[in-house]
């Protein structure tokens, strides 16, 4: 089965750019799942919660997309409960509010489920503009085939080249640590920073599993 991305949505101009790079991943095989988490189960915010999944599937340019509304008072857990019942493998999120034009921070909520979250976490820089993916980085350690598999299928499809660096690509695949259990995301100083710095589309690769967008593998 292709790799099911969760994309959360909250109606912001920064959910509007994970939109954007979900698209992307999309057209590369991804299945799509919106999904927005409500802090608050009562009526009239279940029905504005509805509204705004709609709104997102019509960006998204996919009126039918499959959409997910959550009440949990975590966004971070309702997202990794989600994920959990969907069998999702990534998660698909804008920058943080007030994130320079371009760059990329993670939300609070994206923080948490990177430090030791079962999915691959891809983020989308401020106002994304989604350039064609002509360069992928890769940022992992030798041993890294999660990470080196994603990198070489998303760039088969894309018929891109892949780089060991993360400068002036069109999209970053940044690798967890080897301390990192299986199948979770653990990230060191240096790809911390290398996230911070990055002017693409963020990937981070949970340890040992390799994302399936039913392109052809390259074997490490």
């Amino acid at each position: 089965m292709p790799a099911t991305a969760i994309v959360s949505y909250d109606g912001t101009d920064n959910d509007a750019d994970a939109l954007t790079l979900a698209r992307v991943l999309g057209e590369a095989g991804a299945r799509l799942l919106l999904a927005y988490v409500l802090h608050s189960a009562q009526a009239p915010d279940v029905d504005a919660g509805r509204k705004l999944l709609r709104r997102g599937a019509e960006i998204l340019d996919q009126p039918s997309a499959e959409t997910r509304l959550i009440a949990h008072p975590s966004t971070s857990e309702g997202l990794r409960q989600l994920a959990a019942r969907e069998a999702a493998q990534l998660l698909v999120f804008g920058s943080a509010y007030r994130t320079p034009l371009g760059r990329v921070v993670p939300q609070a909520s994206t923080q948490r489920l990177l430090d030791g979250g079962a999915t691959a976490i891809a983020i989308a820089p401020a106002a994304y503009d989604a350039r064609e993916i002509r360069t992928i980085g890769l940022l992992a350690e030798l041993d890294d085939v999660a990470a080196i598999d994603t990198a070489h299928a998303l760039a088969s499809h894309f018929a891109a080249a892949v780089t060991d660096h993360g400068h002036g690509v069109d999209l970053l695949i940044v690798g967890s640590r080897p301390q990192a259990r299986t199948g979770t995301t653990l990230l060191c100083a240096q790809t911390e920073g290398a996230i911070f710095e990055a002017t693409a589309p963020v990937l981070v690769t949970t340890r040992g599993v390799a994302l399936d967008f039913h392109t052809e593998l390259y074997l490490a």
